[in-house]
């Protein structure tokens, strides 16, 4: 039976999409009931999600036997065990996707973080991912760097349909949407279906949040103290201003009467980090038309429980999100240097998770060799 909190969240516009990704998920038909019970629409993943699958139980067990007695690298075994999830997930989510236009019924699978500043090798594995996955509904993540952009425009120009990551910066997003116009412009004078073509931008929430209250708490003003919590929703308030704004330009339409589909905003790191603060916070104040919130499982779940869906919550409310980031400024807190290091430290995080993968491959690797 379908959860009514979750049905209001997807008759408000959002589109719910799991932020996990597992053989176990997969073969105990729970992605199957998620979308029938939970409204769940599509998936994303990452390497510590990856690396956690791969050290709990014993499901990979025999794949990773075979490939480990076939001489496969750890590199090369985690390669195949991702691609493998991935596609079995892409058939649960198909029909969702034929129901949606391609719209939803989604599934993402990220290039090795190492290449985020590197956009040729970027470009290249995102190529291979997509055609190893070999699905029309599979999205290939890559992060929102400096060199990651040509890349964005560049996989899009090929017709690959790309999740963007790590986005915190509002100028970084406005560049994201131009380098997947830009991407269409190419793909539409090669010949491609722009029908075809989908994307996502990920902007992250939480963590926003994580690294302006702790600048706010070292102030300790009563002044400071009352913006704690309030950077996260402001800051992807003024993403959909952006995005509304993009979107609506000539440049647009001139694509979308060829077919293009719009690059929707996604909610990212939606899970509330601070115990001080709702635990639905970035689900009930971040409602708006064609958005995704990409949720983990106990955000998901406490979004089923007692959130209380009332409708847009962000259209309205571009004014006082401005507000917000006027007020940290006064504060003198930077925007562009808590921006900056967030998008730092979020390359870092997933490079560290991709190494934490490869390291846990290798020690499953002995397991099955004992």
């Amino acid at each position: 039976m379908t959860n009514p909190n979750t049905k209001a969240l997807s008759d408000a516009g959002v589109s719910i999409w799991l932020d996990d990704l597992s053989r176990d998920l997969i073969e105990t038909g729970r992605i199957s009931e998620l979308i029938e019970e939970r409204n769940v629409v599509g998936m994303t993943s990452n390497p510590t999600i990856f690396q956690q699958a791969l050290s709990a139980g014993d499901r990979y067990n025999d794949d990773l036997a075979a490939l480990t007695s076939a001489g496969k690298s750890a590199e090369e075994i985690v390669h195949e065990l991702t691609t493998a999830d991935v596609t079995d997930a892409c058939d649960l989510f198909r029909p969702v996707y034929d129901r949606t236009g391609g719209v939803d019924g989604r599934v993402s699978i990220e290039v090795d973080p190492r290449l985020a500043h590197d956009t040729e090798r970027t470009i290249d594995q995102a190529k291979q991912f997509y055609v190893d996955v070999d699905r029309p509904n599979v999205l290939i993540k890559i992060p929102a760097t400096q060199a990651g952009l040509p890349a964005i425009t560049a996989a899009t120009a090929e017709g690959i349909s790309v999740n963007v990551t790590l986005i915190f910066a509002l100028d970084r997003y406005r560049a994201v949407m131009n380098a997947y116009l830009e991407g269409l412009e190419k793909a539409h004078a090669a010949g491609q279906d722009l029908s075809r073509i989908h994307s996502v931008a990920s902007f992250f929430v939480s963590r926003v949040d994580t690294e302006v209250d702790k600048r706010l708490d070292a102030i300790g003003t009563d002044e400071a103290k009352a913006l704690r919590g309030k950077a996260g929703v402001a800051n992807a308030r003024l993403a959909y201003q952006a995005y509304e704004e993009v979107f609506s330009t000539p440049r647009w339409k001139s694509l979308a009467d060829e077919g293009a589909n719009v690059q929707r905003p996604l909610w990212a790191s939606t899970g509330v980090k601070d115990p001080a603060y709702p635990d639905t916070l970035y689900v009930t104040e971040l409602v708006a038309p064609g958005v995704v919130n990409t949720m983990p499982s106990k955000t998901l779940e406490a979004t089923a429980d007692h959130a209380e869906i009332k409708g847009d919550t962000v259209t309205g409310n571009y004014a006082d999100a401005s507000a917000v980031l006027d007020g940290l400024a006064a504060q003198g807190i930077s925007y562009q240097d808590v921006v900056q290091v967030l998008e730092d430290e979020g390359v870092e995080k997933f490079e560290k998770s991709w190494t934490a993968l490869l390291a846990g491959a290798a020690e499953e690797m002995e397991k099955v060799r004992a």
